[in-house]
C-alpha cells in the first residue's frame, strides 16, 4: 500500500505534492528547499520580487521547481529549466508561458494530458502516463545554466526518477536536457559508444531495456523554435506519438522506487 503525502510535511508549501507517494513527496521537498546554487537562487528571488508588469499582482513561487505528473508514468519528459516568469512564477514546470501551452497541446493531442493548456498550478491539468521534470530546477539568467549548476542538479533528477519505477521512455526537450540525461546515466550505469547525439525525433536505445529507458530527442518548445517553424505542433505530436508506442513495447523496467 502506498503511503501518501497527506500528513504535515516539509513540502507543505508545494501543493502538487499532496496525494503523491511519500518517497516522491520527500524528493520534491528536497528540491523545493535546495540552496546549492547561489547564483540561481539569487536570480529567482530577485525576479520574484521585481516581477513582470503583466504579472505584477501575482505572488511568485520563486523557489526550485519539482516535477509533476503521474507517479506511474511510462513516459518521462525532461526539459531545460523553469522560465523566469513561467514556472518560477507558478511553481509548476511548463506552466504560465507559451512553451507550456505548446507542450501541453501536444500531450493532450496524444492523450497524456486532460487539457491542452498549462496556465496555473491549480488549472485542473492532469497528466496520465507522463511525468515532467527539468534538468535544472531554478530559472537561470538568460535561460543558460552553467555546467556546474547542471551537475549539482543531477542529484535531484536522480532522486525524483528513482521514485518513478515504470518509466520506459525519456523524451528530452533540447540538447541540454538530452546531455543532462546522458550525464545521469553515466552515474548510474553505462552510456552507449559512440556517445549518442541529440536530434529531433532520434531514438536511442540506451542498453539493457530492463534498467535503462529508451531516449528520444525533441526540439525544445521555446518561442525561438516555435515562432520560426523549427518546431511545429505536428513535429512535437509525432515525437510523443512515437514515445507512447515505444512505452507500450519496451520491457517493464525493474522497480527502483524505494
Amino acid at each position: 500500500m502506498k503511503r501518501l503525502s497527506s500528513d504535515p510535511h516539509p513540502a507543505d508549501g508545494d501543493p502538487l505534492a499532496i496525494g503523491v507517494p511519500r518517497p516522491l513527496a520527500d524528493a520534491r521537498a528536497s528540491i523545493v528547499s535546495c540552496e546549492r546554487c547561489i547564483r540561481l537562487r539569487t536570480y529567482c528571488q530577485r525576479v520574484a520580487l521585481e516581477k513582470k508588469r503583466a504579472h505584477r499582482l501575482d505572488t511568485y513561487w520563486g523557489k526550485p521547481v519539482p516535477g509533476f505528473g503521474d507517479p506511474d508514468a511510462r513516459v518521462l519528459v525532461v526539459g531545460l529549466a523553469p522560465a523566469a516568469h513561467g514556472a518560477n512564477r507558478t511553481g509548476r514546470g511548463f506552466t504560465g508561458d507559451g512553451s507550456g501551452d505548446f507542450l501541453m497541446s501536444a500531450l493532450h493531442h496524444i492523450g497524456f494530458a486532460n487539457i491542452p493548456t498549462s496556465r496555473t498550478a491549480d488549472d485542473g491539468l492532469r497528466l496520465t502516463d507522463a511525468y515532467i521534470v527539468s534538468a535544472v530546477r531554478c530559472a537561470p539568467p538568460d535561460n543558460k545554466p552553467r555546467p556546474e549548476e547542471i551537475t549539482r542538479c543531477l542529484d535531484h533528477l536522480e532522486a525524483e526518477v528513482a521514485q518513478l519505477p515504470r518509466v520506459r521512455v525519456v523524451v528530452a526537450l533540447g540538447k541540454i536536457a538530452f546531455d543532462a540525461w546522458l550525464q545521469l546515466q553515466r552515474r548510474r550505469t553505462t552510456v552507449p559508444s559512440p556517445r549518442p547525439q541529440f536530434g529531433h525525433g532520434v531514438v536511442t536505445r540506451m542498453g539493457h531495456a530492463a534498467t535503462q529507458p529508451t531516449l528520444v530527442g525533441c526540439y525544445h518548445p521555446s518561442r525561438q523554435n516555435t515562432n520560426t517553424g523549427r518546431l511545429t505542433a505536428r513535429m512535437m505530436e509525432d515525437v510523443f506519438r512515437k514515445a507512447r508506442q515505444l512505452s507500450l513495447r519496451e520491457p517493464q523496467p525493474r522497480s527502483r522506487r524505494l
